[in-house]
C-alpha cells in the first residue's frame, strides 16, 4: 500500500514547463527518526515498488517576467474529502527560488490545504505548510515535523489543524523587510489576516534573499495504474468548482499587486483528460476535475 508519508518526503524538481511537482523517491526504505543533519524527520516505510503519478492544475509566474518576488497570496475554497483511501488532494501556494546549476533542489516554502489519509490518519481537510532548502533531499518537512517553521503565540491556526469545509481561507506568504524572515499570515473568510508563524531566512541559501517562482493551484497523487482522486471539489472548472481568488504578488516594500493575465501568469495542467483550469479573469481562476487518470 502506498503511504502518504512517502508522499510528503519527496524530491521537488523543475520540469521543462517550469512547474514545481512532487516526484516520489522510489524503491526507498525510510528510517524512523531524524536524518544525519537532524532536520528531516523520516518515516519507516516499505520500499515502494510502484510509480507515483503527480497531477497538477495550476497557474504560475511567467519565466523571466519578474526576476524577484517577495511573496504571494490568495483566497481559496476549502472542501471535505471525496473519499481517497490513499494518495493526496491539495490546493496550495508555492514560493520558490532555484539554485544556480541545481534546479532539482530548490529552496521552497508552501502552504494550503491537504487531504492525505496515510499522513494524517483520516480523511479530513488539514492546513498544511512545508519548507526545504534542497528540494526535500536532506532538509525540510511538513507542518511541525522538524525544526524550521516557527509558530507564534495566539495564531489563528496551527499547521496540521483541521479546517472547516465549504469555507474560504486567505493565505499570505511574504518576506518581512524588518527581519528578512518569510512570514505566513492566515484568515478565515478573507478577513482579519493574522500571523501563524515564520520560516527564518537562515534556513535557506537562495530563498534568503527573494523568490523567483510562484505557483497557485491544485494537486493530486496516485499510484500508476490506480485511478487518480478528484481535485478541488471534483467538478470541472465552472461556477460550481473550486477557486483561487484575489491572487497577488508581493514586492520588496510589502505592497501587493495582481498578476497581469497572459503576461504575468500562465496556466499548466499535467493531465487534461482528468483536470483543468479556467481562464484567469478578474484576478480569479477555477480548477479541478473528477480524476480517474491511471498514468
Amino acid at each position: 500500500m502506498f503511504s502518504c508519508y512517502s508522499l510528503y518526503f519527496v524530491l521537488i524538481k523543475l520540469l521543462q514547463h517550469g512547474v514545481i511537482i512532487h516526484t516520489f523517491v522510489r524503491h526507498m526504505r525510510l528510517k524512523t527518526g531524524p536524518s544525519s543533519n537532524g532536520s528531516l524527520l523520516s518515516i519507516d516505510a516499505r520500499p515502494v515498488n510502484s510509480e507515483i503519478i503527480d497531477h497538477l492544475a495550476i497557474y504560475k509566474s511567467m519565466p523571466f517576467f519578474a526576476t524577484k518576488f517577495y511573496g504571494a497570496m490568495a483566497t481559496l475554497d476549502i472542501f471535505e474529502t471525496l473519499g481517497p483511501k490513499e494518495g493526496q488532494i491539495s490546493a496550495e501556494i508555492w514560493v520558490a527560488n532555484y539554485q544556480e546549476g541545481h534546479h532539482d533542489k530548490p529552496n521552497l516554502i508552501q502552504a494550503g490545504w491537504s487531504i492525505a489519509p496515510s499522513y494524517y490518519g483520516e480523511n479530513r481537510t488539514h492546513f498544511v505548510v512545508g519548507w526545504t532548502a534542497d528540494g526535500y533531499d536532506s532538509t525540510g518537512c511538513f507542518d511541525l515535523k522538524c525544526t524550521g517553521f516557527v509558530p507564534v503565540n495566539y495564531a489563528p491556526i496551527t499547521p496540521g489543524d483541521t479546517l472547516d469545509v465549504k469555507s474560504k481561507i486567505t493565505i499570505k506568504i511574504f518576506k518581512s523587510k524588518d527581519d528578512g524572515d518569510w512570514w505566513l499570515h492566515f484568515a478565515r473568510g478573507g478577513k482579519n489576516l493574522a500571523p501563524v508563524g515564520f520560516w527564518p531566512k537562515s534556513l535557506f541559501n537562495t530563498l534568503d534573499s527573494y523568490a523567483d517562482h510562484i505557483q497557485w493551484g491544485g494537486y493530486t497523487s496516485s499510484l500508476l495504474g490506480n485511478p487518480s482522486p478528484p481535485m478541488g471539489n471534483g467538478h470541472w472548472p465552472s461556477e460550481y468548482s473550486a477557486t483561487f481568488q484575489d491572487l497577488q504578488y508581493i514586492n520588496e516594500d510589502g505592497m501587493v499587486y495582481p498578476p497581469i493575465p497572459e503576461h504575468g501568469i500562465q496556466s499548466y495542467v499535467s493531465h487534461k483528460e482528468c483536470y483543468q483550469v479556467s481562464r484567469f479573469m478578474t484576478n480569479k481562476f477555477s480548477y479541478g476535475g473528477p480524476g480517474g487518470c491511471t498514468n
